[in-house]
C-alpha cells in the first residue's frame, strides 16, 4: 500500500489534469486521504435552496479558471481519435494487462517539475482549507456533512445523540421553485455536460460460485455536471460477465465531470440473472490518470443476498479505500382501516440533496404491510445529505392490492437525523383519487405535485400489446432531477392503443431531457413494442415526443427490456399553461341532498373563463352530508369573479342540494368561496338544475351581485314560425356570459314558441355588466322544428320597461330558410345588424380509413387571442353533402359569432351518439376572411371509445397559418318592385366598384325563396374592401320560368370608423379594428364622443326591368349611389371589323369587357348590331353599350363561347366616346379560334395611337405590323394542367380558368385547345394551353372549375402550372384534390394559390418580331420544323426556339418566296444582336429550304418606337444543296429605326454594320480509342463554347478522312462553318446511342481555327456508354491549361431559389431563423441516405430537400434530392442515396428536410435520414419515424420542416434523439 505522502502526491497530480479543473470535493481539508463519502456529498450543482454551498462553489471556481486551458488542449487531441466510436465497445483482455497495477496505472511517470507543483499546491490548499474553515465557523450550518466527514470533524459535534432534523420547509422551497418558473430558459447545449467523452468500464466478476449472469447489465455515471443516461454495457461475446472474468467496454457519453458514484444493476432476464460483482473501474480516456474504483463484493440478485439487483457504489482514486455507506432504518405503519394491508410488492423511494437511493422494494422475511401493523427495513445507500422528499407505493399485485398508510418514519443512522411522513391516504386503484404512488416531503406534507400527462403508443405490429407491468422514469435538464420509477397500472398496452396516465410529482422536470421506459417482464406474453411516448406537462405548456419503435422483449432485437428514449426536438409544441387548484364541494346534509347525475363546473375570472369541466374521481360522489375533493388545472384566469355549477338530468331524483365550494389555488393559496345553500333540481325552489355563484372570500372586496334577467322571446307571426324544439339563450356581457340555458320554464305560456307569441322566462345569473349580445338557437329536433324569431327583449328584474335592451332579429332558424342557420348572435342594433359577427368558414375532413364515418353529432370550439367562443354543434353544412362525416369527404360549415381575434387552438369532438359514433377526424381548416388567415389544424387520428386513445374529443393547434386576402362584410338589401310579375326565379349577380378597387362578381343566394314581388331580401356577402363605392352592377342570368325581374333599389351597407357619442356607462366591448385615442382627445372632447364602427349605407335607386322582353331588354345595369354628384351614364358606340379572309366570320356569341380609369362596364353580350347576321367575313358591326362613365380607355377584352364551332378572325375594334367624341383604336389582326394561331378564343386588345393605324392603311397587305407593339403591352401565359393520376381522374367537362393578379383578373378563359393532346383532361395527362393578359401584376391566385357537363364530369386536379416568361417566373399551383360532386366536398370550382417552395425565377423575356422571307427560287420552300437562336454580345444567348408551334402551321409557313412573320417572347440579350443562328430539324417530304434573309424587329427600350436588324442569308439549308448544312450561322447587315415623335409623326432611320462578327470555319480532329469495342455507330453530335458565344449542337455527319466514322483508332475529320466564337475553351459531345455498337472510347478532340490557325486540345480518355464507367453518353471537355470555373451548377446558386414570398409557415415551432449569412466558403460533398417507412400513404412524388446547419446560423442552401435513374417517387418501404455539394458548415449540429408538396396527397413519411461527409470520414444518423405532411402528425412539410439534432448521449453509429 503506498505511503500517505505518496497517495497526497497522487491527488495532487490528479487535480492539475483534471477535465476542468472544478473537482472541489477532493480539495478541500485533506488530510492525506482522500475520504469517499466527502466525494458523494459535496455536489456541484446544488439547488437554489442551499444557499450555504453556493457561495465555497463561486470561491473555488475563480481559483480554479487558471488551470482550465491547459486541459483543454489534452481534452481536444483525444476525442478527435475517439468520434467513431460507437457506443459501448468492448475492448479485448490484452489491452488491460498492462494496467494490472492500479497503483502504478494511477501515478505514471512523474518527474521534478510535478513534484514542485505538488509543493506550490500544498500551500494553496493549506491556505485554502484555513478559508473555508472560517466560513463554516461563521455559518454553523452544515448538518448535511455529518456523516459525511471524517471521525475527528465528528468529534467535535458531539456524543451522536439523535434528535429531529432541524426543520427545513421543503414545501415553501418546492413552491418557490415552481413560482420562479422561467419558461423560455434554453438548455445550453454547448456546455460541459453536452461534450463528448469515452469512458472505459472495467468490471470484476467475483469468484464465487454462480457469479456469472447472462442477463443485461447497465451503468449509470453520476458527476459533478450531472448524470448520464443508462448505458447498456453490451458485448459481443457470449461470455462476458463470467465467475472471475474482466470485462472492458468504452462508453461514448457525455462528460459528467469528476465521478462521485456509479449505479450499476441488470434487466433480471435470462437463465441464470444472479450475478456477484467484485469490483467496478471506470476511467476517463481523455485523462488515463482519472481512475475511479467502486468496491462492491456484492450479489446482484432477486434472489441471493439482500434481493437487490440495482446497487449504487461510492468510488474513490485509491482501491484500497472502501467507502463508507450510510444506514436509513424506515419504519412503514399500515393504518387500522378495514382492508388497509396489501399483498403488492412495496417500493420506497428517499430523495436527499445529494440524491436518491432509487427504488428500493421494502421486503423481509414476514408478512408485512398487514392492517395495523409497523415494519422496519434498513436502507444502505451512499450518503443523501438533508432528506427531502420520500416516494412510496406499489406495483398493484396481487388480490388485494389497495393499503392505506398512516405514515413512514425514515431515520438518518449516519447524520442522526429522524424524519416523519405522515400519510393517512389510501394507495388504491378504486379507492380516493386512485394512486398507487405518493411524493410526500418532509413534514408530510403532500403538495400538489406538477401533473404529467404521459400517453404511451402500442406498436400497431403483430404480437405488440404485452402483459408485464409498465413503468417509466421522467429525467430533468442533465439527468439531474428525476420522477423516480413510476408505475403505469390501470392500462391496456394492446396493439395499436394509446394508454394515457396522468402522473403527479412533486418536481418539476419538464422540459424533460429523457424518458426511461421498460417492463418487469412478467406475465404471460411479456415482450412489448412501444411505438412512442408523448409527456405533457401543463404546468410548462410543453409536450414533448419520445419515440422508441423497438421491441422490449428479451427474445427480439436487442433483447432489452427497459429503453433509454430520446425527445424528436422537432416535435415539441408549446400548448396552453394550466395550473393545478384543489377544489372542494359539499353536499348539504339534508334528506335526498345527494345526487348521482354528472356534475359540470365553469370557473369564470377577470382574463377569461375555463372550459367546462365533468367532476368525476374514483370515489361515489356527491352524496348526502359528504366533502368531495377535486384536483382541477386551470388557465390564467387571474382574480376569479363566479362559476356555474350545473347536471344534465331533469328526472324526479337527480336532484342535488349544495352546501358551498371553495377553490384553492395549490401553489399561491389563493383561495375564494362559494356558498350556495340550494337545489338544482328540476322539482324543487325554482325548478333549475344551473346555479351561478360569486366568488367570494379576502380577496374580493365586494362579490359580484346575483341577478336575474326577464327574457321576452318574440317569434314571428309568419307562417310556420312556431317551433317545437328545444331553445336555449346565452347572454354575453362585458363581465362574462350566462352560459347556455334551456328556456323550459316559461312564466306566461304554456305551449312556448308559438307563432305570434311572447314568451317570458327568468334567467338568474352573477351580473355580467352591461349586455352586449344574445346567443339564442335551438336543437334542430322534431318535424316542423324551423324557427322564426321577431327580436329578443332582455331586461334586469325590477328595473323600469324603459330600460329593457332589445335585439331585434327577423330570421328564419331553419336548415331550409335564409343561410340555414340554426343558432343566432344577435346584437342590439337593428341598423346593419348582419355586420357585427365574423364568420368562420371550417372544413372538417373525414380520414379516407376503413369505418372512418360517423353518424355522431361534431362540435367545435375556438379559443382566441380576445377570447373562446362557445361548443358550436356543426349542424348545417354550406355544401349539403347527404351525409356528414362521411369516409373520404370534406363538410364545411360557417359559424357567425363574435370576433375572438387569431385562433390559437380548437376543441373538436363528436357526442358519441348513433350506431357508427366512432370517427376518423384527417384535419380541419378555418377560413376567416374577415382577418385574412387561413388556419391549418391536422389530426390524423381516431376520435372513438374503441380506438387508439379512447378520446372522443381532441384539442389541436394550428400546424400553418397562412396569409390570404382579407375580406369586410357587406350586408345588401335589394328590394323587388312591388308590380305584377316583378319577382324572378333567374340567378341575380352583383358587383360593387369603389375607388380602392372592384369585388369579384358576387352571387345574391340564400336558402329561402327569393326577389319575390314586393319583398325585401338581405345578404350577408364578404368581399373584398372597394372604399367609398360609387357604382355597382348588378344583374340576373335570364334562366328559369318567369326571368324578367322589377328591381325598386338596392341597399348596401358597410362598417366605418367614425366619432359617436359615448354610452353612459362605459363600453368595455373589444371591438374589431377599434382605434385607442389618445388621452389628448379624450380631454378637448370632454369624453363625450368616442371612435366607434357604425354602418355606413349606400341607397341605389333602380326602378326599371331587367327583362329581355321588357323596356331595352337590357339583363344588366349600372347604378349610382343616390348622393352621386360626379359620375353620370354614358353611351359607347362600338365598330368591330371582321377580317377579310377564308372562313374569318363566326356564329359564335360574341362578349366584351370594355377597361378604363373608372372601372369597367363588366362582360356584356353583343347582342343587337346594325346587320341581322353579325360577324360576317369583311363586314363591320356597330354595337351601343350604356355604363357609367369610364374615363380614358386602357383595354378591352374580346371573347366567344365556341358556341357552333365558330372560328373569327378579328380586324380591329375601334370605340367612340359619345360624351367627349373621341376615337380609341383597338388593332386585333387575329384569330380567335381553337384551331388557329395560339387557340385562344379570348383576346385582350390595347388602344395605339392614330399614327401606328393611318402607316397600317398606307401600306397594302402589311399583315399584323402591331402585333410586337400588343405583345408587348400584354403578357402570355403558359398552364400547363396536370390531371391526376387516380382511377377515373379524367373529364368530360369544359374546363375553365380566371387568374387573378394584384391588379386585375383576365375573367372567365375557356380551356378548349390543348397544344398538347386532341383529347383534353385525361387521367396522367399536362395539357398546354395559352393565355395572353394585360396588366394583370403578379399573380395572387388560380380559380379553376368545370360545369360539371358530359359523361363523367368527376375531375383529379393534380397541378396546374403557370409560366409567365416577360415576368421571368414559373408559377405552380398545386392542388391535389377532386372536382366533382360525388367526392371530396362536392365542389367543382376550386381557388389555388401558388407554392413558395415550387416557384422559379429567372431573366424575364422580351417579345421578338421574326419575319423571314423564304427565296424565289424552285424548291425553296419546306415542311421542316425550323428553329432559332440569338446571340448578344459577351455570348449571351436565347434558348433554342421553334417557330412554328404544329404540323399545321408548319404546312401552312415558309413556302416559296413567302414572308412569315413570328412574334416569341425570348430571353432580353441585350441592345446588340451579333447574331443569329436557324436551321431546321430535316423531317417532313421536302425538308430543303433556301432562305433569302431574316428580319428581328424588337421595341426601343426608351420612347415610343422599333428597330429592325436584318440578317441577310441566300443559301440552302438543305443536305442535298450547297455544303449540306441544315444550320446557318448569320450576322446583321443594317439596322432600320422606327421613332413616334411628338407631332404623331413617324421617323425612319437606316444604318448599316459595320463591325459584324467574321464566319470562320472550324477543322475538328476526333481520334477514337484504341481499344476492345472502342468504335461506335452512333450518331455524334458537338458543341463548341467560345468566349464569344457557341456553335450550337452540330452532328458530326460527314467525316473527310474516312466513309466509316468513328472506328478503333481512327482519326476522323470535319467542319463546322460558324461565326467568330474568340477564344475556344470547352467542347461538350454526346451520342444518341442508336445501333447496335454505340459503346464508344474517345481519346481526345482538337478543334483548328482556320483563320487565326490557333489549335485547341481537349484530352478526353474516356468512354461514353450507358454500361461502362459512369455510365454517361455526354460529357463536357474543358481545353487543355484551363484555368476557369468548371463546376458552376454545384458552385452557384442555381436560379431555382424561391422568391420571398408569404412565409406560409408562420408555426410557432419553426421560429423565424436569424437571417442566414451564404457564405462564400470550400464545398464539400455530402452523401444522404434516405429511408421511407413502411405505412400505406408513406411514398411522396414531391421534391425533397435538405438544410445542414452547423455553428453560429452557418448552413448550406438547399440541397434538392432529385430522384435519378427513371424514379418517380420516395417508394413505400424504399431507401434512396444522393451525393451533393453545399458549403462546409463544420460540426453538423442540426439537420432540416422536407419537401416542397403542398397538397394531402404529398405526405410522406420519413423513417431515417443519415449524412456522410467523406472528407471528415464522420456519418450522422437521425432517426425520423415522423410523417412530413400537411394534414398529418404536426402538419409540417415544405414550407416547414421537421429539424433534428444529432443526440448528445450517443456516437454516430447509434443514434437517439435529444
Amino acid at each position: 500500500m503506498p505511503s500517505k505522502e505518496k497517495k497526497t502526491r497522487q491527488s495532487q497530480e490528479t487535480e492539475e489534469e483534471d477535465d476542468d479543473g472544478e473537482e472541489k470535493k477532493s480539495k478541500s481539508r485533506r488530510k492525506g486521504k482522500i475520504s469517499a463519502t466527502d466525494c458523494a456529498t459535496k455536489k456541484k450543482h446544488k439547488h437554489a435552496e442551499d444557499t450555504e454551498s453556493v457561495s465555497d462553489v463561486s470561491e473555488v471556481k475563480k481559483k480554479n479558471k487558471k488551470k482550465k486551458k491547459t486541459s483543454k488542449q489534452e481534452d481536444e487531441s483525444s476525442e478527435d481519435e475517439q468520434k467513431n466510436l460507437p457506443d459501448v465497445v468492448q475492448v479485448s483482455k490484452k489491452s488491460t494487462k498492462k494496467n494490472q497495477n492500479p497503483a502504478e496505472s494511477i501515478m505514471g511517470s512523474k518527474d521534478k517539475k510535478s513534484k514542485d507543483e505538488g509543493k506550490k499546491k500544498k500551500k494553496a490548499e493549506k491556505e485554502e482549507s484555513e478559508e473555508e474553515d472560517d466560513d463554516s465557523q461563521k455559518k454553523k450550518k452544515k448538518k448535511s456533512k455529518k456523516g459525511g466527514d471524517d471521525s475527528d470533524d465528528e468529534g467535535k459535534k458531539g456524543k451522536g445523540k439523535k434528535k429531529k432534523s432541524k426543520h427545513v420547509d421543503y414545501v415553501e422551497i418546492y413552491e418557490n421553485e415552481l413560482r420562479n418558473y422561467e419558461p423560455d430558459k434554453v438548455e445550453n447545449y454547448e456546455d460541459e455536460y453536452h461534450k463528448k467523452k469515452v469512458y472505459e468500464v472495467v468490471t470484476i466478476t467475483g469468484d464465487v460460485n454462480g457469479a456469472g449472469t447472462d442477463a443485461n447489465v447497465f451503468i449509470t455515471l453520476f458527476g459533478d455536471y450531472g448524470i448520464t443516461p443508462k448505458l447498456h454495457l453490451a458485448s459481443k461475446n457470449r461470455s462476458a460477465f463470467e465467475k472471475n472474468k474482466t470485462d472492458v467496454f468504452r462508453i461514448k457519453t457525455h462528460n459528467v465531470g469528476p465521478l462521485k458514484k456509479v449505479r450499476i444493476e441488470h434487466d433480471n432476464t435470462g437463465l441464470n440473472a444472479s450475478w456477484f460483482l467484485d469490483r467496478v473501474v471506470v476511467t476517463d480516456m481523455n485523462r488515463p490518470h482519472l481512475r475511479f474504483y467502486f468496491a462492491c463484493n456484492n450479489w446482484l440478485s432477486i434472489t441471493e443476498g439482500d434481493s437487490l439487483f440495482v446497487r449504487d457504489l461510492l468510488g474513490s482514486l485509491d482501491p484500497m479505500d472502501m467507502p463508507k455507506y450510510n444506514k436509513y432504518v424506515v419504519s412503514v405503519f399500515t393504518a387500522d382501516v378495514k382492508g388497509s394491508g396489501t399483498d403488492a410488492d412495496v417500493f420506497l423511494n428517499i430523495f436527499g440533496e445529494n440524491g436518491d437511493t432509487g427504488e428500493r422494494r421494502l421486503d423481509n422475511d414476514k408478512n408485512n404491510f398487514e392492517r395495523g401493523t409497523e415494519d422496519k427495513f434498513t436502507i444502505e445507500a451512499p450518503n443523501l445529505g438533508r432528506v427531502r422528499k420520500i416516494t412510496i407505493g406499489h406495483n398493484n399485485k396481487g388480490s388485494s392490492a389497495g393499503w392505506f398508510v398512516e405514515k413512514v418514519i425514515v431515520d438518518d443512522l449516519g447524520n442522526k437525523a429522524v424524519y416523519e411522513f405522515p400519510i393517512s391516504r389510501w394507495f388504491a386503484i378504486d379507492e380516493d383519487d386512485g394512486k398507487i404512488q405518493r411524493d410526500v416531503l418532509v413534514g408530510g406534507s403532500q403538495p400538489t405535485g406538477i401533473v404529467y400527462n404521459v400517453q404511451v403508443v402500442t406498436g400497431n405490429i403483430r404480437g405488440a400489446g404485452t402483459n408485464s407491468k409498465i413503468h417509466m422514469i421522467m429525467h430533468g435538464s442533465k439527468g439531474l432531477k428525476n420522477s423516480g420509477k413510476i408505475f403505469l397500472e390501470g392500462g391496456k398496452f394492446e396493439r395499436g392503443l394509446t394508454d394515457i396516465f396522468n402522473v403527479e410529482i412533486a418536481a418539476l422536470l419538464s422540459p424533460l431531457s429523457r424518458v426511461t421506459i421498460g417492463h418487469d417482464n412478467g406475465g404471460v406474453s411479456p415482450g412489448w413494442y412501444c411505438d412512442k411516448v408523448v409527456i405533457f406537462c401543463p404546468f410548462t405548456g410543453i409536450e414533448q415526443t419520445f419515440p422508441c419503435s423497438k421491441w422490449l422483449d428479451e427474445d427480439e432485437g436487442d433483447g432489452l427490456i427497459e429503453r433509454e428514449l430520446y425527445e424528436m426536438v422537432s416535435l415539441r409544441q408549446k400548448r396552453q399553461k394550466k395550473h393545478p387548484w384543489s377544489l372542494w364541494i359539499w353536499t348539504s346534509d339534508l334528506p335526498g341532498a345527494g345526487t348521482d347525475a354528472a356534475v359540470l363546473l365553469q370557473i369564470y375570472g377577470e382574463k377569461g373563463k375555463s372550459d367546462e369541466m365533468r367532476l368525476d374521481n374514483k370515489t361515489d360522489n356527491f352524496e348526502q352530508g359528504q366533502l368531495d375533493k377535486f384536483m382541477v388545472e386551470l388557465p390564467d384566469l387571474g382574480k376569479l369573479t363566479k362559476l356555474r355549477i350545473w347536471h344534465e338530468r331533469r328526472n324526479p331524483f337527480a336532484g342535488w342540494h349544495l352546501s358551498r365550494m371553495s377553490i384553492m389555488k395549490t401553489l399561491t393559496k389563493e383561495t375564494f368561496k362559494f356558498p350556495c345553500e340550494r337545489w338544482l333540481d328540476a322539482n324543487e325552489d325554482d325548478n333549475e338544475v344551473v346555479r351561478e355563484l360569486p366568488a367570494t372570500g379576502d380577496l374580493i372586496p365586494e362579490p359580484l351581485p346575483l341577478i336575474k334577467y326577464r327574457i321576452t322571446v318574440y317569434t314571428g307571426n309568419v307562417s310556420g314560425g312556431g317551433t317545437d324544439a328545444h331553445v336555449f339563450l346565452c347572454l354575453i356581457g362585458d363581465q362574462g356570459d350566462t352560459g347556455d340555458r334551456g328556456l323550459i320554464n316559461c312564466k306566461n305560456n304554456v305551449n312556448k314558441f308559438e307563432k305570434g307569441n311572447a314568451d317570458e322566462f327568468i334567467i338568474e345569473a352573477v351580473s355580467i355588466g352591461r349586455v352586449r349580445r344574445v346567443r339564442l338557437g335551438h336543437d334542430g329536433r322534431g318535424g316542423g322544428c324551423g324557427w322564426f324569431v321577431d327580436k329578443v327583449v332582455v331586461r334586469e328584474e325590477g328595473q323600469a320597461e324603459s330600460q329593457a335592451v332589445e335585439f331585434p332579429c327577423n330570421r328564419w332558424f331553419d336548415r331550409n330558410e335564409d343561410d340555414g342557420q340554426i343558432v343566432r348572435e344577435l346584437v342590439p342594433r337593428a341598423d346593419g345588424q348582419r355586420l357585427y359577427n365574423v364568420s368562420y368558414h371550417i372544413a372538417v375532413k373525414t380520414g379516407n380509413v376503413s369505418g372512418g364515418s360517423s353518424d355522431s353529432k361534431v362540435f367545435v370550439k375556438f379559443y382566441g387571442e380576445k377570447g373562446d367562443t362557445s361548443r358550436m354543434m356543426l349542424a348545417v353544412s354550406d355544401n349539403n353533402l347527404r351525409n356528414y362525416f362521411e369516409a373520404g369527404r370534406v363538410d364545411v360549415f360557417t359559424v357567425d359569432t363574435a370576433d375572438i381575434g387569431q385562433i390559437n387552438r380548437l376543441l373538436i369532438g363528436h357526442t358519441n351518439e348513433g350506431m357508427r359514433a366512432g370517427w376518423f377526424l384527417d384535419s380541419v381548416q378555418i377560413m376567416v376572411p374577415n382577418h385574412g388567415n387561413h388556419y391549418m389544424f391536422p389530426s390524423h387520428r381516431w376520435l372513438c371509445r374503441d380506438e387508439a386513445d379512447g378520446k372522443t374529443e381532441v384539442e389541436i393547434y394550428p400546424s400553418e397559418i397562412l396569409e390570404v386576402e382579407q375580406l369586410i362584410n357587406y350586408e345588401i338589401s335589394v328590394v323587388t318592385g312591388d308590380v305584377f310579375a316583378g319577382g324572378t326565379n333567374a340567378n341575380v349577380f352583383i358587383q360593387i366598384y369603389g375607388d380602392q378597387g372592384k369585388t369579384e362578381v358576387l352571387q345574391l343566394s340564400s336558402r329561402s325563396n327569393n326577389f319575390e314581388r314586393g319583398a325585401t331580401d338581405i345578404f350577408k356577402i364578404e368581399a373584398k374592401d372597394v372604399g367609398k363605392i360609387f357604382k355597382i352592377r348588378i344583374s340576373n342570368d335570364d334562366t328559369g320560368i318567369g326571368a324578367g325581374w322589377y328591381l325598386e333599389r338596392v341597399e348596401i351597407k358597410r362598417l366605418v370608423m367614425a366619432m359617436v357619442p359615448k354610452e353612459k356607462k362605459e363600453d368595455k366591448k373589444k371591438k374589431k379594428n377599434k382605434k385607442k385615442k389618445s388621452e389628448e382627445d379624450e380631454d378637448e372632447e370632454g369624453g363625450e364622443e368616442e371612435m366607434r364602427e357604425v354602418p355606413m349605407t349606400y341607397l341605389f335607386p333602380c326602378e326599371r326591368w331587367l327583362a329581355s322582353d321588357e323596356e331595352d331588354g337590357e339583363m344588366v345595369v349600372e347604378l349610382l349611389p343616390e348622393d352621386n354628384e360626379e359620375l353620370e351614364e354614358n353611351t359607347y358606340e362600338l365598330n368591330i371589323f371582321t377580317g377579310n379572309m377564308m372562313g374569318a366570320g363566326s356564329d359564335a356569341n360574341v362578349f366584351i369587357n370594355i377597361y378604363g380609369e373608372n372601372g369597367d362596364t363588366g362582360e356584356r353580350p353583343l347582342r343587337k348590331s346594325n346587320h341581322l347576321n353579325k360577324f360576317e367575313r369583311g363586314q363591320e358591326d356597330t354595337f351601343s353599350i350604356t355604363a357609367v362613365e369610364l374615363g380614358p380607355l386602357k383595354k378591352l377584352r374580346i371573347r366567344h363561347d365556341n358556341s357552333n364551332q365558330s372560328a373569327w378572325y378579328l380586324d380591329r375594334v375601334e370605340i367612340v366616346d359619345t360624351k367627349d367624341d373621341t376615337t380609341y383604336y383597338f388593332p386585333c389582326n387575329r384569330w380567335l379560334a381553337v384551331d388557329e394561331d395560339d387557340g385562344q378564343i379570348a383576346r385582350e386588345l390595347v388602344p395605339v395611337d392614330e399614327a401606328f393605324m393611318r402607316k397600317d392603311e398606307d401600306e397594302e397587305d402589311s399583315g399584323a405590323t402591331l402585333g410586337l407593339e400588343q405583345k408587348a403591352m400584354s403578357t402570355t401565359y403558359t398552364l400547363r394542367i396536370k390531371t391526376g393520376e387516380k382511377k377515373h381522374a379524367g373529364t368530360d367537362a369544359n374546363i375553365f380558368a380566371i387568374l387573378y393578379g394584384e391588379n386585375d383578373d383576365t375573367g372567365l378563359i375557356n380551356l378548349k385547345a390543348s397544344k398538347s393532346h386532341k383529347n383534353k383532361f385525361e387521367k396522367g395527362m399536362i395539357d398546354e394551353f395559352i393565355v395572353e393578359a394585360v396588366d394583370l401584376g403578379e399573380l395572387q391566385k388560380l380559380r379553376i372549375g368545370h360545369d360539371d357537363s358530359g359523361g363523367s364530369a368527376g375531375w383529379f386536379l393534380d397541378w396546374v402550372e403557370i409560366n409567365a416568361p416577360s415576368q421571368g417566373q414559373r408559377l405552380r399551383f398545386p392542388c391535389g384534390r377532386w372536382l366533382d360532386t360525388g367526392e371530396d366536398d362536392g365542389a367543382v370550382v376550386r381557388d389555388l394559390y401558388p407554392a413558395e417552395l415550387q416557384t422559379e425565377l429567372y431573366t424575364p423575356f422580351v417579345p421578338y418580331e421574326i419575319t423571314t422571307f423564304t427565296s424565289d427560287v424552285f424548291a425553296a420552300g419546306t415542311d421542316a420544323d425550323v428553329f432559332i437562336v440569338l446571340y448578344g454580345q459577351k455570348g449571351l444567348a436565347t434558348q433554342q426556339k421553334y417557330l412554328c408551334v404544329n404540323k399545321r402551321e408548319r404546312r401552312m409557313y415558309f413556302e416559296r418566296s413567302a414572308e412569315d412573320m413570328f412574334i416569341v417572347e425570348l430571353e432580353d440579350i441585350g441592345d446588340v444582336i451579333e447574331k443569329i443562328r436557324i436551321g431546321h430539324d430535316n423531317q417532313g417530304t421536302n425538308p430543303g429550304w433556301h432562305l433569302d434573309r431574316v428580319e428581328i424587329r424588337r421595341l426601343l427600350r426608351k420612347g415610343k418606337g422599333s428597330e429592325t436588324t436584318i440578317f441577310p442569308c441566300e443559301r440552302w439549308l438543305a443536305k442535298s444543296e450547297d455544303d449540306g448544312e441544315t444550320v446557318r450561322e448569320l450576322v446583321p447587315s443594317e439596322i432600320i429605326t422606327e421613332k413616334l415623335l411628338r407631332d404623331g409623326t413617324l421617323k425612319h432611320n437606316e444604318i448599316e454594320v459595320e463591325d459584324a462578327l467574321e464566319t470562320h470555319t472550324y477543322k475538328v480532329s476526333v481520334r477514337t480509342g484504341d481499344m476492345h469495342g472502342a468504335g461506335t455507330d452512333a450518331n455524334v453530335f458537338l458543341t463548341i463554347y467560345g468566349d464569344l458565344g457557341d456553335t450550337g449542337e452540330r452532328k458530326l455527319s460527314k467525316s473527310e478522312s474516312s466513309s466509316n466514322k468513328f472506328e478503333r483508332g481512327a482519326v476522323d475529320k470535319f467542319s463546322i462553318e460558324a461565326v467568330d466564337l474568340g477564344q475556344v475553351y470547352k467542347i461538350r459531345i454526346r451520342h444518341d446511342n442508336s445501333l447496335a455498337g454505340a459503346d464508344w472510347y474517345l481519346d481526345q478532340v482538337e478543334v483548328v481555327d482556320v483563320e487565326t490557325e490557333e489549335v485547341y486540345m481537349f484530352l478526353c480518355e474516356r468512354w461514353l456508354s450507358i454500361k461502362k464507367e459512369d455510365k454517361r453518353i455526354e460529357r463536357t471537355f474543358f481545353v487543355k491549361g484551363y484555368e476557369g470555373e468548371r463546376n458552376p451548377q454545384n458552385a452557384k446558386k442555381s436560379m431555382q431559389n424561391s422568391k420571398a414570398g408569404l412565409d406560409s409557415n408562420m408555426n410557432k415551432k419553426k421560429k423565424k431563423k436569424k437571417a442566414v449569412i451564404v457564405e462564400e466558403g470550400p464545398m464539400i460533398p455530402y452523401h444522404f441516405t434516405v429511408s421511407t417507412g413502411d405505412d400505406r400513404d408513406a411514398s411522396t412524388t414531391s421534391r425533397v430537400y435538405v438544410i445542414i446547419m452547423g455553428p453560429n446560423d452557418l448552413e448550406t442552401e438547399r440541397l434538392w434530392l432529385d430522384l435519378t435513374d427513371g424514379k418517380t417517387c420516395f417508394t413505400v418501404g424504399g431507401m434512396e442515396h444522393f451525393m451533393c455539394y453545399g458549403l462546409d458548415v463544420g460540426e453538423i449540429k442540426r439537420v432540416e428536410l422536407g419537401h416542397n408538396g403542398a397538397t394531402p396527397e404529398s405526405c410522406w413519411l420519413v423513417d431515417a435520414l443519415s449524412v456522410a461527409v467523406p472528407t471528415k470520414g464522420i456519418q450522422y444518423n437521425f432517426l425520423c419515424k415522423c410523417w412530413l405532411a400537411k394534414d398529418r402528425g404536426d402538419g409540417l412539410t415544405a414550407e416547414s420542416s421537421t429539424y433534428w439534432t444529432p443526440p448528445p448521449s450517443a456516437s454516430f453509429g447509434r443514434w437517439s434523439m435529444r
